[in-house]
């Protein structure tokens, strides 16, 4: 049984971004830091990059690829992963929070 949820993502073959209006009630600016950190990752390495929450609410960046793409860069993409990991590190986090707060109905467990 597969129960993740796509937060958003974007594709570099169609120049399409993708974000799931199961979660528009975040703050607008968190939905363009979103729209704007996938767009530049496929305009940078290509492919696809999916943000998802997996069964346990953690937070995947995922990427795809078509089998005959050979303008994709799969090391820029595990390089840019990485460095997103690294620099979005508390986003990301906050939006671990919310998923298993507003979705997994989890009890908030804040900072005292």
């Amino acid at each position: 049984m597969n129960d993740e949820i796509v937060l958003c993502g974007a594709s570099s073959y169609n120049k399409k971004y993708y974000f799931n209006e199961q979660f528009s009630s975040l703050p607008q600016g968190i939905q363009d830091e979103l729209h704007i950190m996938c767009v530049l990752f496929t305009a940078d390495v290509g492919g696809v990059l999916q943000v998802v929450f997996d069964e346990d609410g953690s937070l995947q960046l995922r990427t795809q690829t078509e089998e005959d793409d050979i303008l994709y860069d799969e090391i820029g993409s595990v390089l840019k992963i990485k460095q997103l990991q690294r620099e979005k590190e508390e986003l990301f986090e906050s939006l671990e929070m919310y998923y298993r707060v507003f979705y997994l109905g989890e009890a908030y467990e804040g900072e005292e």
